[in-house]
């Protein structure tokens, strides 16, 4: 039965990615009602499965890390360097709407599950390529993960202010921003589709991805001006108490007077060093101190931020993870869903960051338990192949199942 308040309910899609920047893509896609075709190779799967924290005793494929990014999808064992199973695959393209592969270039055309090779058999059909550098360009060939796409996008040396070595990123943003732009992409393609009868082939750079969300130096270095390195000018962190928090000088042009107003300092106005945006950016180190010492009269953390709020000035704790995971906000968003596990009764995840007419977009079901757990419910069911034929693949060892 289908869902019509699932805005992708009915969409059909092929993944054949692993770790990240791919997985996130259909996550988005399968919380929002797509069914979405995990293909796993027989024996070994996603990488992520054997990631941080293992829930379930005895076993090395139910991270934690492998069960937030795949809830809602299907596994399909499935052997890609075998004949019979490129057979399968062409099936599966057939009667697909999506497929999404994050292979470095060139590899899946040597699987045989290129864009070329399903154009044949399902013109209309969306294929989206994720790569660290894009299909064409000299690097096109490089592997690539956030941390390198970091250091090559330009990022890491802004990030590294004045310490005598870039500084190591925590967040793999590059992945999670090339998935959400192929997200996009995928979806402004199937509308062209629903115009056109035409499909498309999506080139995803998570380089490109990087560079794009950078917002005030390639502006700048395009055009002539300088570059802009951190720490960023009107951005403040303070302690109180033992206690961090963070507040925030610039972003939108009342802020600035509200500041002086708060501060009761109408005075710094018409400093010339402060007068302007450049100017408080020029002469930053020589306002922040004044920040800081205003911020010192509050005494505590929860007495500044009370203050703050009363000022109208953007301002938060800086919270460790576990207090965001238990944040009372967050829970009434729905922002951390259970899903099913058949070891843990239920696991914890996080949701999709979005909501669809005022309700989360809650994942439908939990990650695949087993690599090939769904392989015969999909050979049988979506492709109508006989219990016999499913079984000689089996024994081929073009497939695998559960």
């Amino acid at each position: 039965m289908t869902d019509s308040s699932r805005l992708l309910d009915g969409l059909i899609v092929l993944d054949f990615t692993r770790v990240l920047a791919g997985p996130y893509c259909t996550r988005l896609m399968a919380d929002l009602g797509a069914r979405v075709l995990k293909i796993e190779r027989p024996g070994e799967g996603d990488e992520t499965r054997k990631g941080y924290i293992q829930i379930e005793e005895g076993r090395t494929d139910q991270s934690t890390y492998f069960i937030r990014i795949n809830v809602g999808k299907e596994s399909v064992g499935l052997d890609l360097g075998h004949p019979r199973g490129r057979e399968v695959v062409l099936d599966l393209a057939r009667v697909a709407d999506v497929a999404i592969e994050n292979f470095v270039p060139g590899v899946v055309g040597r699987l045989g599950c290129d864009y070329a090779t399903f154009a044949r058999v399902k013109p209309d059909i969306v294929y989206c390529s994720i790569s660290g550098f894009g299909q064409t360009g000299p690097l096109r060939d490089n592997p690539a993960f956030h941390h390198i796409i970091n250091a090559m996008s330009g990022i890491m040396h802004l990030e590294s202010h004045d310490d005598p070595e870039p500084r190591l990123s925590y967040l793999q943003a590059a992945d999670v921003l090339a998935g959400a732009h192929a997200f996009g992409a995928i979806l402004a393609a199937l509308f062209r589709r629903g115009r056109t009868g035409r499909g498309a082939h999506l080139d995803v750079s998570m380089l490109e991805a990087m560079i794009a969300a950078e917002d005030v130096t390639y502006g700048a270095i395009l055009n002539g001006g300088d570059l802009y390195p951190g720490p960023r000018a009107g951005m403040v962190v303070h302690r109180l108490a033992g206690q961090d928090f963070a507040m925030q000088t610039i972003g939108a042009p009342q802020l600035w007077p509200r500041l002086l107003e708060a501060m009761k300092r109408p005075d710094l106005a018409d400093d010339p060093r402060f007068a302007t945006p450049l100017a408080r950016r020029q002469n930053w180190p020589a306002l922040l101190p004044i920040i800081h010492a205003w911020l010192d009269g509050f005494g505590t953390r929860e007495q500044a931020l009370a203050g703050l709020r009363a000022g109208r000035l953007p301002a938060s704790p800086v919270l460790s993870p576990l207090e965001v995971a238990a944040h009372p906000h967050l829970d009434a968003r729905g922002a951390f869903p259970e899903v099913p596990h058949p070891a843990r009764g239920k696991v914890r995840v996080t949701a999709t960051p979005f909501h669809v007419d005022g309700r989360p977009s809650a994942p439908a079901a939990g990650a695949p338990y087993r690599i090939g757990e769904h392989t015969h419910r999909v050979l049988a069911g979506l492709l109508g192949y006989p219990r016999e034929k499913i079984a000689d693949l089996e024994a081929a060892g073009a497939i695998a199942g559960v």
